[in-house]
């Protein structure tokens, strides 16, 4: 199993595009959710210690980067604890009922947890919009929209898994 975390983007991408159950739909809305939060970090960098900046500004930037920092490593932990999720869903199709349940719940679990962790990236860029370096508001737009696919695929695997 591939530790997408340690992947060349062109290996995901040759993966992804194989004929082979993992990655998925699941593993790529993580990583599209890891991208939007490297914008966010970008963003972040490029508005710490510009000239005009309050300390409290630097600072409550800085607590922008450390939480944008943390999203995008979850999320890249995400994408591939979906591929071993949907693995372990695969492998209980041949079991009991009680183990394709179990492993449905525990593939279920990584989905809601893109979701909820895009919403909480996404609520990080209205202040980068008001006070991050005006030069990159585009990037930030893009960010959105790279969580917000995050979202949607998220939910879209969630609910085909409900």
């Amino acid at each position: 199993m591939h530790n997408f975390s340690r992947t060349t983007i062109a290996r995901y991408l040759d993966d992804l595009a194989s004929r082979e159950p993992v990655p998925g739909g699941g593993s790529a809305a993580a990583l599209s959710a890891a991208l939007g939060a490297a914008l966010i970090s970008m963003v972040a960098r490029y508005s710490i210690g510009r000239k005009g900046n309050t300390r409290i500004l630097d600072r409550q930037m800085t607590k922008v980067l450390a939480q944008s920092e943390a999203l995008r490593r979850r999320f890249l932990v995400l994408a591939s604890e979906d591929s071993r999720a949907y693995l372990a869903v695969v492998a209980a199709r041949a079991g009991s009922a009680k183990a394709k349940q179990h492993a449905a719940l525990k593939a279920g679990a990584v989905p809601k947890e893109v979701r909820r962790l895009c919403y909480k990236a996404i609520r990080l860029t209205p202040f980068l919009t008001a006070k991050g370096n005006p030069y990159l508001l585009s990037d930030v737009e893009v960010a959105v929209e790279l969580l917000m696919a995050g979202l949607n695929a998220a939910s879209a695997i969630a609910g085909a898994d409900a």
